[in-house]
C-alpha cells in the first residue's frame, strides 16, 4: 500500500477547502432565495383559509388560481434560462426577484377572483426561470459527485418555506388587520416584500462564475476550473448535441415525465394541506393549523438531506429516487382513510419524505449527461414539468373536490402519478456510463 505524497496531501487539502468554501458561500445564499420564491408561490394555500370566503372562491376556482401561476411560468421558462446562461446569474436573478416581488405585493390588493387570476398568471411570468436557473447555476460550481447533496440542500428550501411560512401565515391571519385591510391581504403583501430586498442584495453579492468569485483564491479557482473542465470534456467525448437536439432528446423527455408525476404530489402538499387539516380539525385556529402544516415539512427537510447524502456517497440515483416516489404515492392513497388531523399529519409527513427525498438524486441524473448551453435548455425543459404539474395537480384536486365534496378521489389519483414516476425511474439505465452526453 503506497504512502500518500506531499503533493497528494496538498491536492486533497486544496479540494477540501474549495468545496467547503462553495458550500458555505454559494448554497446558503441561493437557499434563502429559494425559500422566498416558494413561499410566494404557495402562500395562497394559507391565504385561502380566509380569502376564499371573502371573495366567494369555490374549490375548483381555487385549484385554477393555484395552477394558473405555472402557465405564466411555463411560457417564459426556457428563454429565461438561456438568457441567464448568456447574461449571467447576478443580473438575471436580481431582475427576476425584483419583478416577482412587485407582483407578489400587488396580489394583496385584488378585489375579485378574476383579478386574482390575472395577477397569479403574471406572478408566474415574473418568476419564470428562477428554479431551473438556480439548478443550472449549481452546475457552474459543483462536480457531479457533489451535486445530489448540493441540489438537495438547495431544494430543502421548499420544505423550509413551509416550516417558516405556514406558522407565520397562520399568525398573520389571526392577528394582523392593519389599516382596515383583511389579514389574508397582509399575508400576501408582507411575504412578497423580501423578494424585492433580496433582488438588490443579489445584484451585489451573487458571483456569476468561479473565475469572478472573490472568496476563492487563485489556486482554488484554478483547481475548480480544471475539475469542471475535465468533467465537461468527458461528456463532450461521449456525444455533442445542439440545443434543439437536447430539447428533443428521448432521455430528457423521460426525465420530464418522471418529474411531472412527482410534482403532482408536491403541489397536493403545498396547496391543499392547510384546507385538508382544517376540514378535519373543527375549531382549530389558523395559527394551530399553520403549526400542524409545518410538521411534514420538517420531516421532509431531514429526508432530503439524508437521501441526497446517501445518493452521493454511493453514486446510486435510481433507487434513491424510486423508493421516495413509492413512499409518497402510498401516503397519498392512504389519505383516503385519514379521519383525524393527526393521522393526516402523519401521512402528509410520509408524502413529504417521498417528494422532498426524491429531488436530490433525481437532479443528479440530468447533470450526468447535460452540459453547457444545452444544459440550460434541457434543465429548463425538465423543470417545465413542474409547471404543467403545478397547473394540472391543483386544478384536478379542486375540480374533483367540487364534484365529490371530498379530497380523497383527487389524492388517490395523485398517488397513481407518483407510482407511475417510480416505474419510469426504474426504467432508466443503471449507470451514468450508459447515458449519452449532451453538450454545447
Amino acid at each position: 500500500m503506497s504512502t500518500p505524497t506531499q503533493a497528494d496531501l496538498s491536492h486533497a487539502s486544496l479540494e477540501s477547502k474549495t468545496i467547503r468554501k462553495l458550500k458555505l458561500r454559494i448554497l446558503p445564499f441561493i437557499w434563502v432565495l429559494y425559500i422566498i420564491a416558494f413561499v410566494d408561490r404557495v402562500n395562497i394555500g394559507s391565504a385561502a383559509l380566509t380569502m376564499n370566503k371573502d371573495l366567494g372562491i369555490t374549490s375548483e376556482q381555487f385549484g385554477l388560481l393555484s395552477g394558473i401561476f405555472f402557465i405564466g411560468y411555463f411560457i417564459f421558462e426556457i428563454p429565461s434560462n438561456l438568457l441567464l446562461h448568456k447574461i449571467g446569474a447576478r443580473v438575471w436573478i436580481a431582475r427576476i426577484l425584483l419583478t416577482w416581488g412587485t407582483v407578489a405585493i400587488l396580489t394583496g390588493f385584488v378585489h375579485n377572483v378574476q383579478q386574482l387570476y390575472v395577477v397569479r398568471f403574471l406572478l408566474g411570468l415574473a418568476e419564470a426561470g428562477f428554479a431551473p436557473g438556480m439548478l443550472l447555476y449549481l452546475t457552474y460550481w459543483f462536480r457531479e459527485r457533489e451535486q445530489a447533496q448540493a441540489v438537495g440542500l438547495y431544494l430543502s428550501g421548499m420544505p423550509i418555506a413551509s416550516v417558516v411560512g405556514a406558522p407565520l401565515s397562520g399568525l398573520v391571519l389571526d392577528h394582523i388587520r392593519w389599516l382596515g385591510l383583511s389579514s389574508w391581504r397582509w399575508l400576501l403583501i408582507l411575504e412578497g416584500s423580501p423578494a424585492m430586498v433580496c433582488g438588490v442584495i443579489t445584484y451585489f453579492l451573487l458571483p456569476n462564475r468561479p473565475e469572478t468569485a472573490g472568496f476563492l483564491t487563485n489556486d482554488e479557482k484554478q483547481w475548480l476550473r480544471i475539475e469542471l473542465a475535465r468533467e465537461e470534456q468527458q461528456k463532450v467525448e461521449r456525444r455533442q448535441f445542439s440545443v434543439i437536439q437536447a430539447l428533443t432528446s428521448g432521455r430528457v423527455w423521460h426525465l420530464v415525465a418522471i418529474y411531472f408525476g412527482v410534482l403532482i404530489g408536491l403541489y397536493v402538499l403545498a396547496f391543499w394541506a392547510p384546507q385538508l387539516i382544517k376540514s378535519l380539525a373543527t375549531g382549530f385556529s389558523n395559527s394551530l393549523i399553520g403549526f400542524l402544516v409545518m410538521i411534514p415539512s420538517l420531516v421532509g427537510v431531514a429526508a432530503m438531506v439524508l437521501i441526497g447524502r446517501s445518493s452521493d456517497r454511493t453514486l446510486e440515483r435510481r433507487y434513491h429516487a424510486a423508493v421516495p416516489a413509492m413512499t409518497g404515492g402510498t401516503a397519498l392513497v392512504l389519505l383516503s382513510s385519514a379521519h383525524s388531523p393527526f393521522f393526516a399529519v402523519v401521512l402528509l409527513a410520509c408524502l413529504a419524505i417521498g417528494v422532498y427525498g426524491f429531488f436530490g438524486p433525481f437532479w443528479a441524473l440530468p447533470s450526468s449527461f447535460l452540459t453547457g448551453i444545452s444544459a440550460a435548455a434541457g434543465l429548463a425543459l425538465i423543470n417545465s414539468a413542474r409547471n404543467l404539474a403545478g397547473f394540472v395537480g391543483p386544478y384536478m384536486i379542486g375540480a374533483l373536490n367540487n364534484r365529490t365534496h371530498s379530497f380523497y378521489a383527487g389524492f388517490t389519483l395523485a398517488g397513481a402519478f407518483l407510482f407511475a414516476a417510480m416505474i419510469l425511474v426504474l426504467l432508466l439505465p443503471k449507470s451514468a456510463t450508459q447515458e449519452k452526453a449532451v453538450s454545447r
